[in-house]
């Protein structure tokens, strides 16, 4: 029964298009730029903080080492205040974004026996990742995929099924895949499945 009740919504939502992937992917590679560069302005703000400054050797010659250390400290407080706060704020957003992607999870992580057969036979058994120049992989598909990852909120439905080989599996993990490889695959799609069938691949959750 909640086989053929997943099968009815397959048909009425499997054909949309996975139109929010660019939105999604660029949001996300976006917040990882930003950790990288709050990471380095962190770095550079404590290195400049402990650098030696011009005048400095005359006023240590007359001041304790406890003195000498509390500037040294409240130098490097006041340098790394604005990356730091950069950085918990960043944090604070990747934990919303994870706490999301959890809610969003299918509790059903395992394609059907269904699912498999009709996304491999669409495949033709062949695996339809990318290998060189991107180009299609020629090698035998062995298992099925979640295209957008199923941590992050994919649907085990057809619609998010691909076919890959364990090579591409491993390579592919957990990770987004861009809007220009999902144009790429849907592309690719079109020479090998038949008309009448949608082309379209990747399929998110919607939030409960």
């Amino acid at each position: 029964m909640a086989s053929q009740q997943r099968g009815r919504l397959e048909l009425i939502w499997g054909n949309e298009p996975m139109v929010e992937l660019k939105r999604i992917y660029w949001s996300r590679q976006a917040l990882r730029l930003a950790y990288s560069a709050a990471i380095v302005w962190l770095a550079v703000s404590v290195v400049l903080a402990l650098m030696p400054k011009g005048d400095v050797g005359a006023a240590n010659s007359k001041s304790t080492v406890t003195e000498v250390f509390r500037s040294l400290v409240d130098s490097v407080l006041a340098a790394v205040a604005l990356p730091g706060l950069l950085l918990v704020v960043l944090f604070i957003v990747a934990v919303v974004v994870h706490g999301r992607d959890v809610r969003r999870r299918d509790p059903v992580r395992r394609f059907s026996r269904q699912q498999r057969r009709e996304g491999m036979a669409r495949a033709g058994g062949q695996c339809e990742m990318e290998a060189g120049l991107r180009r299609r992989c020629s090698r035998p598909a062995e298992h099925g995929d979640h295209f957008y990852p199923w941590s992050k909120g994919g649907s085990t439905t057809l619609q998010n099924f691909v076919a890959a080989c364990a090579r591409c599996n491993r390579a592919k993990g957990a990770r987004i895949p861009s809007p220009g490889q999902q144009a790429r695959i849907e592309r690719r799609r079109r020479g090998y499945v038949v008309p009448e069938s949608s082309v379209c691949v990747g399929d998110r959750r919607r939030l409960a």
